[in-house]
């Protein structure tokens, strides 16, 4: 019999669209998404099936929404002689930590729609790979502790400093932004700590893309993954 899992060997699998208009290809998508392999366990085949729903979805998204704004763009061009539109969108992934029993990464998804415009989209996983389930940011902090406040101060600090050294520039109003524009299942584990992200545009001007930010392990209350399983 064997015991639960401490890391999750995984290889990428790929889908590949083209949408048409008349004979003309107006959008294109890519997908590589995980997949486990072997998937001969529960939580492996979990996995599996839900890396393969997120690219199902993402296909849809793009027939859904970005095809009929390529259309619209492809018939505004033939109206006006313009170049024709090919907009694009793809969907890659990143493993981030592998160890402990916890595997953890993001996926993010990019589109290219209208001349000079991409636009960049991220989500974050953390698995429980005894479990088979993914893991809250809860999970990471002692119960009852300000872990909020804690991300906020660290993201406060970090933008205060790229701003002084001029390496990076936010918005006016990133405070606020940083308070209302938090979401706690946007995610994942390093191996130097949990690093949490905004979505483009969110606190910062898109030249900053996905502004992300780590809290290190041992700071503060932040649990790190070997101690969060004592």
């Amino acid at each position: 019999m064997t015991g639960p899992l401490t890391q999750l060997h995984t290889e990428p699998f790929g889908a590949e669209r083209e949408w048409e208009v008349e004979g003309i290809p107006v959008l294109s998508a890519a997908v590589s998404l995980p997949q486990p392999v072997p998937a001969a366990d529960k939580v492996s085949r979990r996995v599996r099936r839900y890396y393969q729903a997120q690219c199902r979805a993402f296909l849809r998204y793009c027939e859904k929404s970005l095809l009929p704004q390529a259309e619209a763009e492809y018939r505004s061009a033939l109206a006006s002689s313009g170049p024709l539109p090919k907009f694009r969108a793809e969907l890659g992934y990143r493993v981030t930590f592998n160890d402990s029993g916890l595997w953890s990464l993001y996926t993010q998804s990019r589109e290219v729609t209208l001349p000079g415009r991409t636009l960049l989209s991220r989500w974050g996983d953390t698995w429980d790979l005894a479990a088979g389930y993914p893991v809250p940011l809860t999970a990471f902090f002692p119960p009852g502790r300000s872990w909020r406040q804690q991300l906020l101060e660290t993201a406060a600090g970090e933008i205060q400093r790229q701003e002084r050294s001029g390496v990076a520039r936010y918005r006016e109003d990133w405070r606020r932004a940083l308070r209302h524009r938090f979401n706690p299942r946007d995610f994942y584990l390093t191996e130097e700590g949990l690093t949490f992200f905004y979505p483009m545009y969110a606190i910062a001007p898109a030249a900053e893309g996905i502004p992300a930010f780590t809290l290190p392990y041992g700071q503060r209350t932040l649990l790190s993954p070997a101690d969060r399983r004592k």
